[in-house]
């Protein structure tokens, strides 16, 4: 039976003040247990904020053991929940191990209904607090960083690391392919560190000629060769106080990457044509879209330079790896450039969502941006189709936006694992999901992997 009211585990083996619990607290749903096994298949099933216990529980009525267990147990499967002990002595020793072990709170008998009705209230209050702000936590983990779009949990977990690591002055490597938004992590490394308030110098190794990337990074003297009318200084003498980015430092030349190597260990640099020594203090982020490994293997990239630079290594996933998120990201950018450029369109037509989730994004975050621009100044109709994007019409599977599709997939799949856990055994399946035998029965029956043979011993 559906109901609003909060749910309210009552564990007490004693009939008669069960029923005066159950009274007390009319305004809630109570579930009551009377056993630590009854507790738990409860708090499975039923997953209350929180559960007010006895500590004296059959098979030690008398004592706390059995209490104390079942208290654990409880905050092992659900660490959040407000587990409220009640203990039969007068001497609070009991109560006050319990709360260091992790309760919400205790109280004693004779139980006062009053008092006991106020820590239940302030328990749930709690309990609705904490859950949310765990959605405020999610909901800005979706974008935690400016220009960042991380719907998806391999993308979140990338910018989880980049939040822990930012704080901690340290050489960060991030390693990707050509198009994956490397650039916006390493600003982010530079806008969430205490440096943020210094420069962001970034410069892309791969696309100045070799004769004139020192003099771009070390900067140079008058006179230091045909063409130095001033002195000038390089990129890392300018982010001095702030980051440093070296994008594609895996196409770096051997000899660069050897005065690199020693700036990075003395942080003292000297301009091309210079003999004087300069203390720099900046820090480094790194990118390239090569598999340094391998280039230390054919000899085309220092090792010393490469455990510098890789104090901590962020690891960026293609497109493809991330699940949904070329739709989102689609969405996304149709918003941009839309209002950018004035031109109003409702969305996506079916067959472009169902393409934009099946094509591989070789170029990854970088191409999706340069289809979807594109399909917006071109398509002549009010939604963009996969023509309009330059894709194939997907012919396979239909992206799946159907929500009731979605959680029968991942009731099949979790029905699927009880059951291997539980050796096949119904009972002890049913007990894992928090629900009862017959509706896991029912769910066996509707997936088609009920056997003839199965066990359901009790």
């Amino acid at each position: 039976m559906s109901t609003d009211k909060p749910k309210l585990l009552i564990v007490e083996d004693d009939p008669g003040l069960q029923k005066q619990l159950k009274w007390c607290f009319d305004d809630y749903e109570v579930i009551a247990a009377d056993s630590r096994p009854a507790a738990i298949a409860a708090l499975r099933r039923h997953e209350p904020a929180v559960v007010l216990q006895d500590l004296g529980l059959p098979p030690d009525p008398e004592g706390v053991s059995e209490g104390f267990a079942t208290l654990a147990e409880t905050l092992r499967m659900a660490p959040r929940t407000k587990v409220i002990v009640v203990t039969g002595k007068p001497d609070p020793e009991n109560g006050v191990r319990a709360v260091a072990q992790g309760a919400y709170d205790f109280c004693t008998k004779p139980v006062d209904t009053n008092v006991l009705r106020l820590i239940v209230s302030r328990a749930q209050h709690i309990h609705e607090l904490e859950e949310q702000n765990e959605l405020l936590r999610e909901s800005t983990a979706r974008a935690p960083m400016g220009g960042l779009i991380a719907s998806d949990e391999p993308m979140q977990q990338v910018c989880r690391m980049i939040e822990r690591v930012a704080p901690a002055d340290v050489s960060v490597l991030i390693l990707g392919e050509s198009g994956t938004g490397k650039e916006l992590l390493a600003r982010a490394v530079h806008d969430l560190s205490s440096r943020r308030d210094g420069k962001f110098q970034a410069i892309n190794c791969a696309a100045i000629p070799e004769q004139l990337l020192e003099s771009e990074l070390f900067g140079h003297e008058k006179g230091a060769f045909t063409g130095a009318v001033k002195t000038t200084p390089g990129k890392v003498e300018l982010a001095s106080g702030g980051t440093l980015f070296l994008d594609e430092i895996g196409d770096m030349p051997l000899s660069l990457q050897a005065k690199l190597l020693r700036f990075l260990q003395d942080r003292l640099i000297e301009r091309v044509g210079g003999r004087q020594s300069i203390p720099v203090d900046v820090r480094v982020v790194c990118a390239t879209n090569q598999n340094l490994e391998e280039a230390i293997a054919q000899q085309r990239f220092r090792q010393d330079l490469y455990y510098r630079v890789g104090e901590v290594t962020v690891k960026v996933p293609p497109l493809r790896a991330r699940p949904g998120g070329a739709v989102v990201l689609a969405h996304a950018f149709l918003r941009k450039f839309g209002a950018q450029q004035g031109r109003s369109r409702r969305g996506f037509s079916d067959d472009a969502v169902q393409s934009i989730a099946a094509y591989d994004w070789p170029g990854n975050v970088r191409e999706l941006e340069n289809k979807v621009k594109t399909a917006l100044i071109m398509a002549e109709g009010p939604l963009i189709t996969a023509a309009d994007l330059g894709l194939a019409p997907h012919q396979g599977t239909e992206y799946v936006f159907n929500l009731k599709e979605v959680r029968a997939r991942a009731e099949k799949l979790a029905v699927h694992q009880a059951m291997i856990v539980a050796d096949g055994n119904v009972s002890r399946a049913a007990e894992l999901l928090g629900i009862t035998r017959p509706t896991l029965y029912d769910l066996l029956d509707k997936f088609g992997m009920r056997q003839p043979e199965q066990v359901a011993s009790d």
